[in-house]
Order: structure tokens, then sequence, then C-alpha cells
């Protein structure tokens, strides 16, 4: 059979861990989403904004030789520290590089841990139950350690307690799904609830200031922005730590043909900021993590994650309650 056709991947919204016997519980996973197609000796995955990504993902191509059924999964793309713990930074060393040289697969090897069957042999599953999707994703044995995982759900457990071990080893957090949902694509549903222990937030770049010391003749500092319900980009604040050299090298080098005279936010940027700024069309997404929003509106103490290539700008937006 050929391969299934993509779809846009079922998205969860945030909030605390809810409780009761109709929940299951997964590890949040630091990775990105990928939604991955199998068919005999063919792979191919796509981004959650539906990029085919499989030239950079080699390792995917292992799906083949643990199914002779059609499939189409969603999964999550991470690589590891040497904990075991999925590590964010060292995914970035691949997320951009469509040919990886054998270097880079040793140094950074990229692992797919599957946690949802949407497709077998044309049969779509979309409207089956959560519990029973899982079942026969379960029985379909898609191992091949470390690369491929179908990692375990938990249900009758305390959501809360599943937490505090996920705050323990060091893990992103929990994602809670009913058991009776079943499946939306594109969709962001209250059926299925993210609780991560870190505050991170998707932000657009509006521009960059240089670097002083001993980053001078590189970047500073990430002017940034997110959409609020009207749809406008407003300033939310800069980002100047956790940038490795790689990391600025990189970013200047996307930025600059994107360069502009003036601001691409719809709200003011302090002047202590702006006069020394680079502006640039808003077209990067990127991540932050920070402590809390500030009563102003500005992101508090942030700290650079990395570039979202599978994020598109308009979908950056500011929280609810902000």
């Amino acid at each position: 059979m050929a391969l299934p056709p993509p779809r846009s991947p079922m998205l969860a919204v945030s909030g605390d861990v809810p409780e009761g016997d109709d929940w299951a519980y997964e590890w949040k996973w630091d990775g990105v989403r990928a939604i991955v197609g199998v068919a005999g000796p063919e792979v191919r995955a796509h981004s959650r904004n539906l990029r085919d990504i499989t030239p950079s993902y080699p390792e995917l191509h292992s799906l083949t030789g643990l199914t002779r059924q059609t499939l189409l999964l969603d999964g999550e793309l991470v690589t590891l520290d040497e904990a075991g713990r999925p590590d964010f930074g060292m995914l970035q060393s691949r997320m951009h590089v469509h040919a990886p040289t054998p270097r880079l697969l040793s140094d950074a090897p990229v692992h797919y841990y599957v946690f949802d069957l949407l497709v077998v042999d044309g049969e779509e599953l979309h409207e089956l139950p959560y519990h029973l999707r899982r079942e026969r994703l379960t029985a379909l044995g898609l191992s091949a350690p470390p690369t491929i995982r179908t990692p375990e759900y938990y249900t009758q457990v305390s959501g809360a307690e599943l937490l505090a071990v996920a705050a323990e080893h060091g893990l992103e957090g929990v994602v809670s799904k009913r058991l009776g949902s079943t499946y939306r694509p594109g969709m962001r549903s209250r059926s299925w609830i993210k609780t991560p222990l870190r505050v991170t937030q998707e932000v657009v770049i509006g521009g960059w200031v240089r670097g002083e010391g001993r980053r001078a003749g590189t970047l500073g500092a990430l002017l940034l922005g997110a959409h609020d319900a009207d749809g406008d980009l407003v300033y939310v604040g800069h980002v100047g730590t956790g940038f490795t050299e790689a990391a600025l090298a990189d970013l200047l080098t996307r930025l600059r043909p994107h360069e502009r005279p003036t601001s691409p936010f719809a709200t003011p940027v302090p002047r202590d900021r702006s006069r020394h700024t680079q502006w640039v069309e808003p077209v990067l997404v990127g991540e932050v993590e920070h402590r809390q929003w500030t009563g102003d509106g500005r992101l508090r103490h942030p700290s650079w994650r990395g570039l979202r290539p599978d994020r598109e700008p308009s979908e950056v937006r500011l929280p609810p309650s902000r």
C-alpha cells in the first residue's frame, strides 16, 4: 500500500494535572512532534506544520524493520543526555540539518517515541477512543531501543504523583489524555492537557542587538514578540542568555536576510532597546524558558532554548491570562 497522507497532529492545552479514572497519563517529552508514515521500505516524516523532515532523521528508517503493515504514527523526536533524559539543546543541532553527516548522527542520535496510532493498512483510527488506539499501538510492538520506543501510559494512578516523579527524574512534565477521547487532527482540545514543569513560551523574533565585550561582533540579544487576541504582534521582552556560540552564529546567518528598517511590533519597544536594534521581519519562531510574566506583560528572566522551525509565527500567542 502507498504511504498514508500526513495530517496535522492533535494538540493539548496547558493546565493542571486532572485526576480521575477516565484519564491516562504519559510523560511529556522535550522534543519535536513528528507524524510518520511507514509502508514497506518507505518512511516519510512530517513536522507539526506538515513540512517534510524525512531527510533530517534517517534513524526513522528503523521502523521498516519493525512492521509489515502500513502505518501512520504520531510521536516525538528526542535526543538524550548522558543520563538518558531528553536534551532539547542537543536536538537543536539536528533540527536544521537536511543531510546529517555520519559524525552528527553519532554525536546527536535522534530517537522516536511513538504515542499514537492514526492509520493501519488504510483503516482510519481517528474515531476510536484513545484507550483502543493505544491498545492497538502497543500490540504492534514498535520497539528497537534506543532508536524506536513505544513508551508506556498510565491509568488508575495519581497524576499529581506522576508529575512529582517527572520532576525527580528531570523530565519535562506530564500529558493527561481522556481514555474515551477521539483524535482530532489539527485541533487543540481539553481532552489532552499538558502540564510542564518548566515555564516556556514560544516567541517571534522581531529584532536583534549587537553584542558587547566577548560578544562583540556577534549577537547580544533578541527582541521578542507574541500575538495578542486581536492578532497583533506585541513586544514581550528580550533575551540575551542561553545561547551557544554555534547558536549565535546560526541565528545571525538566519536573521540578516530578513532585515527591515522599522519595528514589526504593534506596541512600543523601550528606547533603551529600540535605539540599537536591527529590526527583522517576524518570520523566525523560537522558544524561551522564563520564571514568570511581569505585570506589564514582559517575560521575566528569559533564557533562550532554541529555534522552532516546526512552528509558524501566526501560531505564537500570548497565554490566555496575559
